[in-house]
């Protein structure tokens, strides 16, 4: 890991975006399907032929929606086997072990065995993509593309594929078409790249070890112990994935693309409403409007929008993972987001802000201990922890509070929009040198940790 995130930092990188600016501009789109495949191809060769098989798919049949368009029973029929395909494609490496084994467990003599196919990197991220890409041509919010070269740099582009932002055609339509990149285009890049590797790397990274410690010793938590080891995985994966989703926005504008933010500020949120506007924005954009809205969203009364809201949490949820936790996961929030739909929004307007946002990461922080923990013995065993079981405190939690508080600390003004604050009214009195000194100090820095730890977990790697 450390070896690859050096080489992609100080070689693949700066290689590819020499040759994207050398090339002309008619052969880039072709250029980047090079790189992208071979960038994916680093990491499993084999899976290559899975995202070109996705690639072909899509295309032949966002043609044939594009040519069938007056006749709408066929073009229907072409967007089903294209999200047939693409859901057989992610069912089958993604779901096929852990139906196996669920069935297994109560029918033991069912003649099947799991496979223990690795799972093909990304293959969430980019079966959606691909999905979402015919839909939109059969609603006319995107053209059919034409040119197989260009449709497959949308599937297989390098700076998203892997951790997403999830990005529909219809947004990067455009783009793909005609770029027109620039100096400050170019620069802006840089600088949101480099926050998000210094999100991944210097916060992320760090904390990351003490909800590892906190999960290994779960029956020895005291409650501190345990509030401190789930906050620090909170901490994690805002870092985590946020950071993973800046660097794809910065790389996007480096080669002159624009991608949708994926992260608002989640943790300052007041009603779980508003948290998931907030986090993971790109996924819940892509089951709001091909799932929720389709299946008639809130406007056909309170019972079908219950049903509706289960439907796509429970989706949501299977969608991070082929584990029960995930599944409870999404109907966690499920839960909660229809007691704010049903009168819980109302009561949270009438009492105070502070309420409001305790409220709101409380439910936040529980379901990352559902989210966090497959093993649901082990859940049980640290939501006791979370109250008491193993008693209020002990020498332990006091140690990992006086090492991590700092950090901790940190880590909660960082979750604010308070550092971009400050980076603005920096920007504004123009001082030529800071930023690129500051840019240059935390690339130093990212690049120090990545080569001296050996701990650099990817927690969205297996989504």
């Amino acid at each position: 890991m450390v070896f690859s995130s050096v080489v992609f930092l100080f070689f693949y990188l700066p290689i590819t975006l020499a040759a994207y600016y050398v090339a002309p501009r008619k052969w880039r789109n072709m250029l980047l399907l090079v790189v992208n495949l071979f960038f994916y191809g680093w990491g499993e060769p084999v899976y290559i032929t899975i995202m070109l098989l996705s690639t072909l798919i899509d295309y032949t049949h966002g043609m044939l929606v594009e040519k069938h368009r007056a006749n709408d029973k066929k073009a229907r029929l072409f967007v089903l086997s294209s999200v047939f395909f693409n859901l057989l494609l992610l069912v089958f490496f993604k779901y096929y072990d852990f139906f196996v084994t669920s069935l297994k467990a109560v029918f033991p003599a069912l003649p099947l065995e799991p496979l223990g196919i690795p799972l093909p990197i990304g293959i969430s991220f980019y079966t959606f993509q691909t999905m979402s890409y015919t839909i939109d041509v059969y609603r006319g919010d995107a053209r059919a593309q034409k040119n197989i070269v260009t449709f497959g740099t949308f599937v297989t582009l390098f700076p998203q594929l892997i951790a997403g932002p999830i990005v529909q055609y219809k947004d990067v339509d455009d783009q793909l078409r005609e770029r027109h990149e620039n100096v400050a285009q170019f620069a802006s890049g840089v600088q949101t790249f480099i926050c998000g590797l210094g999100k991944k790397v210097l916060l992320a990274n760090s904390i990351g070890m003490l909800w590892d410690v906190s999960l290994q010793n779960a029956a020895a938590l005291s409650a501190l112990g345990a509030w401190l080891g789930i906050l620090a995985y909170a901490f994690q994966i805002y870092f985590d994935f946020s950071g993973y989703s800046d660097m794809a926005i910065g790389l996007g504008r480096m080669l002159g693309f624009e991608f949708k933010k994926n992260f608002d500020y989640p943790y300052i949120s007041r009603s779980v409403t508003e948290f998931w506007r907030r986090w993971h924005i790109s996924l819940g954009t892509w089951f709001r409007e091909y799932v929720y809205i389709p299946l008639g969203g809130s406007r056909r009364g309170r019972w079908r929008t219950y049903r509706n809201l289960l439907i796509v949490w429970a989706l949501t949820g299977i969608w991070h993972g082929a584990s029960w936790n995930f599944l409870f996961w999404g109907l966690w929030f499920a839960f909660w987001l229809m007691l704010e739909k049903a009168f819980l929004l109302r009561v949270l307007k009438t009492v105070p802000r502070a309420v409001q946002h305790i409220y709101a990461l409380l439910v936040a922080v529980f379901g990352w201990v559902i989210f966090a923990i497959e093993d649901l013995s082990v859940m049980r065993t640290y939501v006791s922890a979370m109250f008491g079981g193993a008693g209020l405190v002990n020498p332990s939690a006091l140690y990992y509070l006086r090492l991590y508080g700092p950090l901790l600390i940190i880590l909660v003004i960082a979750s604010t929009p308070l550092p971009a604050m400050l980076y603005r009214r920096l920007a504004e009195k123009k001082i030529p040198a800071w930023v690129p000194a500051l840019c240059v100090i935390f690339l130093m820095l990212s690049t120090a940790y990545i080569v001296d730890a050996s701990y650099n977990p990817f927690l969205y790697f297996r989504f």
